[in-house]
């Protein structure tokens, strides 16, 4: 166990937790909503620090990231817990699992991580994912702190629900963020995710502020929040709020942990697509195969820049400076 970052000490012996906006307030001996940080005699404690559950290297692309040097790959790295509790959570495994009961984890120090990513051919970075790289957020800049001095990437996928010093202190050290924007309504939050949305659009605000690389995904779930209009809402806050030029992952849903509705129907997912299409200039679906909506085109003149498939990633009209080979328009900052 390691000491956690923001926290106070109440007179009762218990903590409140600052971390995100559940501020839990944590009696001794007790855990937060996380279930990885643990109330000991009036401090509190990661009960995992520099313990992970996964650690692979994949395709940047998986994150997802489309805009964020394509066709590399990115050491991805995960540990226990979540801020959310989501029931239709796609890695409730490690997000949703005690600590106690767990014991799959192993030990990687920051330092080792750094290490291992030298080992990795073709690597750019490290990537916090898997579960909410949030309930780890020390490791996370500790480790963040280290890959800038080595000259790495990093990256960090999650569902923005965080407070704002915690993420202004993180931010300077992460390159992209993919954030998880699980839909746009309190309602849905508070019933599905036992959080809230507008701290996570506060996050995104933060992000984009920053001028840091910043991607949104929206897994649709059937009767939940698939609604057109509100969909729309959300797709024009982006576009207004971010930018029209802001990428959106529109991912389909599949049945998993406690949620069984059957997965988005195709159809669907394209009437989306074409909605958001009205305001974004660059939209893709996930979870589906469709080469023509998992391709990058030229807002300016439709060159085909990026195609995705199986066989994985193709720069095929961009220059090196990220722009496009037929009219020299710019479109990557990060290629």
């Amino acid at each position: 166990m390691n000491k956690a970052l923001y926290y106070k000490t109440l007179k009762n012996g218990s903590v409140q937790c600052g971390l995100c906006p559940h501020h839990c307030l944590i009696e001794d001996n007790a855990h937060g909503l996380c279930k990885v940080r643990v109330n000991k005699e009036g401090n509190l404690y990661v009960e995992l620090f520099e313990r992970v559950t996964a650690v692979s290297l994949d395709p940047i692309e998986k994150k997802p990231l489309y805009h964020f040097y394509p066709g590399t790959k990115i050491l991805s790295v995960g540990s226990l817990g979540c801020t959310m509790k989501c029931l239709f959570c796609q890695n409730y495994k490690i997000s949703q699992a005690k600590p106690e009961i767990y014991n799959q984890t192993y030990s990687l120090s920051p330092e080792a991580l750094i290490k291992l990513t030298g080992k990795k051919p073709g690597n750019i970075g490290i990537a916090f994912t898997y579960n909410e790289p949030v309930t780890f957020y020390e490791y996370v800049l500790n480790t963040s702190k280290l890959a800038k001095q080595s000259g790495l990437k990093t990256v960090m996928v999650t569902n923005g629900f965080i407070n704002r010093k915690p993420l202004e202190e993180l931010i300077p050290f992460i390159d992209a963020f993919n954030v998880d924007l699980k839909g746009f309504s309190d309602s849905f939050y508070n019933l599905m995710t036992q959080s809230k949305l507008e701290p996570v659009k506060k996050t995104i605000r933060n992000i984009v502020t920053s001028k840091k690389h910043l991607e949104i995904t929206n897994l649709v779930i059937p009767g939940l929040n698939d609604n057109f209009a509100e969909f729309e809402e959300m797709v024009r806050w982006i576009a207004g709020e971010i930018g029209e030029r802001t990428v959106l992952h529109i991912s389909r849903y599949f049945p998993n942990y406690q949620l069984k509705i059957a997965s988005t129907p195709i159809k669907l997912l394209s009437e989306l697509y074409e909605i958001a299409k009205k305001y974004l200039k660059y939209v893709y679906l996930g979870n589906v195969i469709d080469a023509e909506k998992d391709t990058t085109y030229c807002e300016k003149c439709n060159n085909t820049l990026i195609m995705r498939g199986s066989s994985g990633t193709s720069i095929v009209g961009l220059n090196e400076q990220g722009n496009c080979t037929l009219c020299g328009f710019h479109v990557l900052d990060h290629i």
